[in-house]
């Protein structure tokens, strides 16, 4: 299971360098310095959405719905992945499958959040609602909660496994 954890971590974190430093970078260029809709923890407004899809260049556009959701289809599975088996190991029962829980919701919402985002990128400006932008806005902020727990208890797990073997 460790060997798991760590080959699905590595590569989980590899795709983040990779959207980190390039994709996203380059998207946010192409909508004049806005943050993508999956880079926003706090969530977006309907005002929001508009302006960055109002900024947002064909070429950002057609980069988004190309290499970024290619790039998100492998990420949200690893990065899930690796949480749960991570918090297995790293975690006493019940909590371990608690947290793990919470670990494979994220990762619902963050493949929800990224088929309404392709369907927000290819509908006209005009047409765009705000139910649409609220349910993604919601799931960008779920993915990002659920992520952000799973991280803390796995380092407080993790951190209290090192002490207690170094005390033994």
């Amino acid at each position: 299971m460790q060997r798991a954890f760590w080959l699905s971590f590595i590569t989980a974190a590899a795709i983040y360098l990779t959207m980190a430093l390039w994709s996203v970078p380059f998207i946010a260029d192409q909508a004049a310095g806005q943050a993508p809709f999956d880079m926003r923890p706090m969530g977006y407004s309907l005002s929001d959405a508009k302006g960055f899809l109002g900024a947002l260049t064909e070429d950002g556009r057609a980069f988004y719905l190309d290499v970024q959701q290619k790039l998100d289809i492998a990420y949200p599975a690893l990065l899930g992945l690796a949480l749960v088996l991570g918090l297995q190991l790293a975690l006493r029962p019940p909590w371990g499958t608690v947290f793990g829980l919470v670990a494979l919701m994220a990762t619902a919402a963050d493949y929800f959040e990224n088929h309404i985002v392709a369907g927000m990128l290819q509908t006209p400006l005009a047409d765009l609602d705000s139910t649409t932008v609220q349910v993604a806005s919601f799931l960008t902020m779920s993915k990002s909660l659920g992520h952000m727990t799973c991280f803390v208890a796995l380092l407080l797990g993790a951190s209290t496994h090192l002490m207690r073997r170094a005390l033994r």
